[in-house]
């Protein structure tokens, strides 16, 4: 049976409102949940970008049962990879064991704040890997000098065991690999087959992919397809173009001729929930063993909330 997660998304509220969130995710019976971690949202509607590791933190403490993890975290450029290995151990301690830490090459939407330029997407992934590297290192002190980045004595103090497990974002053969060779779990944010078998050449077999998927629950399908078209119409993009835009300007323009239709035909909207079982089946029929929903909108978490307990989620687990 697919594990269903619940996403805290940075974009579309505050900082509090998520926490909120998640201890409602955790109350209905949501197995997991995960959080994206921005310094912008994708288009200015969306309105939000806290500090996903305070909110993390808060989490942690508010919550008992629920995981939680980062989806995800680029240890390459906001985050030297050893100050995020500090902050996954803390976060691990807070969480009592609840946490994974999920990590990505970045889009520049995010990782531009720190002015060092944005290279290929090549060199971003070999940066990835270094990082990876990096964010193993356990107990003592740590020494490193590498290509991309230094460690001068760095030492994390407050240690967890077990620590965190590593996932890794995927989108291309690369990316597959390093997950299969390197991470605990996959991550990938479309159903294709071809990912987790790539994966699974390089080690992955018997290990957990995590997939997502955004839905628009309004029992008003009108106001569902608006309220996506306004804020998820950047997600039809794709990788290769998202990951290059700079500023929510640009996710604007590049997606000034979609339609609201066309968002409709790739996201479940309303309140049908064959429709989001649909959608769920096509994870779960390429290998995926769990699947974070998201709920587009950060005013509209809570009808959606106690829809998933009183209908979808019992219809999920018949996955």
């Amino acid at each position: 049976m697919m594990q269903i997660g619940y996403t805290m998304m940075t974009e579309q509220a505050g900082p509090r409102e998520l926490v909120e969130h998640v201890v409602g995710a955790e109350r209905v019976g949501f197995d997991f949940s995960v959080i994206s971690d921005h310094s912008f949202p994708w288009l200015d509607s969306q309105g939000h970008a806290p500090y996903a590791w305070s909110v993390l933190g808060a989490a942690a403490q508010a919550t008992s049962r629920i995981p939680l993890m980062s989806f995800v975290t680029c240890p390459s450029f906001r985050y030297h990879p050893a100050v995020t290995a500090q902050k996954a151990a803390t976060l691990q301690l807070l969480a009592e064991g609840r946490f994974r830490l999920g990590l990505g090459s970045g889009e520049n939407l995010n990782e531009h704040v720190v002015g060092v330029g944005w290279p290929s997407a090549r060199v971003r992934l070999d940066m990835l890997e270094e990082a990876v590297e990096v964010v193993r290192f356990a107990g003592g002190y740590v020494t490193r000098r590498g290509r991309h980045f230094q460690v001068e004595d760095a030492r994390i103090w407050d240690l967890p065991d077990p620590p965190p497990p590593l996932g890794i974002a995927v989108s291309g053969p690369r990316s597959c690999a390093l997950a299969g060779r390197r991470a605990d779990l996959l991550i990938a944010t479309q159903p294709r087959r071809a990912l987790v078998e790539e994966f699974d050449r390089h080690g992955g077999v018997g290990k957990p992919r995590v997939g997502q998927l955004p839905v628009c629950y309004d029992a008003d399908r009108d106001a569902a397809v608006a309220r996506a078209h306004d804020q998820f119409r950047w997600a039809l993009g794709g990788w290769r173009l998202n990951a290059e835009l700079p500023l929510p300007a640009g996710f604007a323009q590049a997606t000034e001729h979609v339609r609201p239709e066309d968002v409709a035909d790739r996201i479940p909207c309303g309140n049908d929930v064959d429709a989001v079982v649909e959608a769920a089946w096509s994870y779960a029929d390429a290998g995926f063993t769990e699947l974070a929903l998201v709920q587009i909108g950060g005013g509209h978490q809570w009808p959606f909330i106690e829809w998933a307990e009183n209908k979808l989620l019992p219809a999920l687990r018949e996955l």
